[in-house]
């Protein structure tokens, strides 16, 4: 008898019979290698300091040194960019509520919405807007965002599903002595490097223009750029003020090189652990879990109704779950460029495993990204049967004129750094701007 499990197509009748059974998550194993093949470097993302997030994990019973890749905060991000896509394509009508920042005298003007903040629902930016000048706090999704919890979630699922999903905290929220409405998350993914090894850090460039170090010196000039002319330097003890970059080696203010011009002479340094100089890995992994539990913990009494109903609990969190599988079926088509050199192609076919009950194999299907959206959409209409909907209409609040206003000053910080890093450090500090 083989032991190869038999491999089928998600159908919306298995997501329906486990979230009413006992089976404990939907969860995709997906390798990847470098897209220049095995041995090329990638790049993780760098944290505080400049260091890759390296840890040992145990692996088939043996202590490996990994490092992360793609955080679960990156993948959910992404995730929500894929939903967030097929709505503005009209692939799929979402619940989406924005934040329009239009205002003349911004430098740049643009919008956010619930499914770029980073906090959902109760993001600070829509806390601190308004629609019809009427505050984010006295709105109808204000007060359901108050009144919410598990138990009560019908509200969160009709503006912002993502939030059950991906998980949300208004810790902001201290009413009643309460720690604010909080839902756990309940699909997690990460990608990391497995059998990483440190890479060497290079550096060199070649000024077309022959310009050397002995060219200078370079001063700040008082227009906000740089001169040549100590005439028209700014001063300070009647001494002109020599060019410098925030950080930079003191022996190299006033070099071409604080203006980005001349040549760097080659040079190459063994990287330590921790800091940036690429990584070569055996594999990556991305491990994607829908956690069955935590979408069973949500109920949704209807309005006007104490309990909640058996179907209508049935019918909204088998919704959930198809959004949480187009989601990352759709970042996984989407293909794996996590950022500049870190480029991974698919070792493995983008498969879904059900574990369900304690040793038994995992039955495993396959899905598409367009079979996932067809799967959502007759999950979305059986929900509407039953009497549970969500909103379809994109909401647009305005920022309020405190908030406008601190983005406006916001922007002019920036605007006035890219003429006066020093000027602008020293604004930062003072208006506590980080």
């Amino acid at each position: 008898m083989s032991n190869e499990t038999h491999v089928t197509s998600l159908t919306l009748e298995t997501i329906e019979k486990a979230l009413q059974g006992s089976a404990v998550a939907l969860r995709s194993i997906t390798g990847y290698q470098p897209a220049g093949g095995q041995g090329d470097k990638v790049f993780p993302p760098t944290y505080e300091g400049g260091a890759y997030a390296w840890e040992e994990r145990i692996l088939d019973g043996v202590r490996v040194k990994c490092v992360l890749l793609d955080s679960v905060q990156s993948q959910a991000n992404r995730m929500e960019l894929e939903i967030y896509d097929a709505w503005e394509s009209g692939d799929l009508n979402v619940p989406v509520i924005t934040v329009a920042f239009d205002d003349e005298e911004l430098h740049k003007r643009f919008t956010v919405s619930s499914l770029h903040a980073p906090h959902r629902l109760a993001d600070a930016l829509l806390r601190d807007s308004e629609i019809n000048g009427k505050p984010f706090k006295e709105t109808e999704i204000g007060k359901a965002l108050r009144s919410s919890d598990p138990s009560h979630a019908t509200q969160i699922f009709r503006y912002c599903p993502t939030a059950l999903l991906f998980g949300m905290w208004h810790s902001t929220e201290l009413e009643k002595n309460t720690l604010g409405v909080k839902f756990a998350r309940a699909i997690v993914s990460e990608i990391i490097g497995i059998d990483a090894v440190p890479g060497v850090k290079t550096g060199s460039r070649l000024d077309p223009a022959g310009i050397t170090k002995s060219s200078g010196p370079i001063f700040k000039a008082v227009d906000g750029g740089w001169t040549l002319d100590e005439t028209k330097a700014v001063k300070e003890k009647d001494k002109p003020v020599l060019w410098e970059k925030e950080g930079s080696d003191k022996a190299e203010k006033g070099t071409p090189a604080m203006i980005n011009h001349g040549n760097i002479p080659p040079s190459i340094s063994v990287i330590e652990k921790g800091e940036p100089g690429g990584v070569s890995i055996r594999k990556a992994e991305q491990t994607t879990v829908i956690s069955l539990p935590a979408l069973r913990r949500l109920r949704f009494p209807l309005d006007g109704e104490l309990r909640s109903r058996p179907e209508v609990d049935v019918a909204a969190r088998t919704v959930l779950a198809a959004l949480a599988l187009f989601a990352a079926t759709g970042i996984r088509e989407r293909g794996a460029d996590l950022r500049s050199r870190c480029l991974l192609v698919s070792t493995t076919t983008f498969e879904w495993e059900l574990l369900d009950k304690p040793m038994e194999e995992p039955k495993r299907y396959t899905l598409t990204r367009s079979e996932a959206l067809q799967l959502l959409h007759d999950a979305i209409a059986k929900a509407k049967d039953v009497g549970i909907r969500w909103k379809e209409e994109e909401i647009v609040f305005n920022p309020s004129d405190e908030l406008m206003e601190l983005v406006k000053r916001s922007q002019n910080v920036v605007s006035t750094h890219k003429n006066d890093g020093k000027k602008t450090a020293k604004t930062k500090r003072s208006s506590g701007e980080a």
